[in-house]
């Protein structure tokens, strides 16, 4: 009802205990719902959502991820920089000596 209809929030966000886990389709996506009442019908219906919480977890697992991922690369970036300058040096040393 509450895609047709203007609804009220009697219960909001909650994660979904195991039985209703179990037994709502309503839970599978996100795993929270939340409890409305449809203001024509009268009618008590469940509603997925999202939690902020968990929003806010995920936000920061990816921040978190990401921030490793730069910190793995800026490590591989100044590992291969110092090679390369190795390298350059030792070419520069043969020249320096053939003259």
């Amino acid at each position: 009802c509450w895609r047709v209809e203007d609804y009220v929030v009697v219960q909001e966000c909650a994660r979904c205990s195991s039985f209703q886990a179990k037994s709502m389709t309503e839970c599978e996506p996100t795993g929270f719902v939340e409890k409305i009442t449809c203001a024509t019908s009268k009618r008590d219906d469940f509603k997925r959502c999202r939690s902020a919480v968990m929003e806010a977890q995920v936000f920061w697992r990816f921040v978190g991820t990401m921030m490793s991922v730069t910190a793995v690369f800026a490590v591989l970036v100044v590992c291969r920089q110092r090679v390369l300058d190795r390298k350059a040096l030792e070419k520069v040393r043969k020249q320096i000596e053939s003259i």
